[in-house]
């Protein structure tokens, strides 16, 4: 299969097909008119980046000033261990170790 037509039929495996209400067709269709994009890379592109924001959203954790200082003070000076977390390390490894 030449490359084009390799390249077309992965696109068609990844096919969505979607159902909208004629006037968000129109909507699209006119906004993609107006980017001079075709409906299909205008839908595509806005997609995308929504996607990307709402991802980025869930897998960002976002600080204030107050606690990123605290976040470097504490990989700077990290406290002892206490007791907890000396039994939570024990555990982990007594895991480990029945896993192996």
């Amino acid at each position: 299969m030449p490359r084009g037509n390799a390249a077309r039929k992965r696109a068609e495996d990844n096919r969505m097909d979607l159902r909208l209400e004629p006037e968000h067709k129109d909507l699209i269709k006119r906004a993609a008119a107006y980017s001079g994009e075709s409906i299909t890379n205008f839908a595509v592109s806005t997609l995308v980046s929504k996607a990307r924001r709402v991802v980025r959203e869930h897998e960002t954790t976002t600080l204030t000033a107050a606690d990123r200082d605290r976040f470097i003070a504490l990989i700077d000076n990290p406290p002892k261990p206490n007791q907890a977390l000396r039994r939570a390390a024990k555990s982990h490894r007594e895991l480990i170790s029945r896993s192996e």
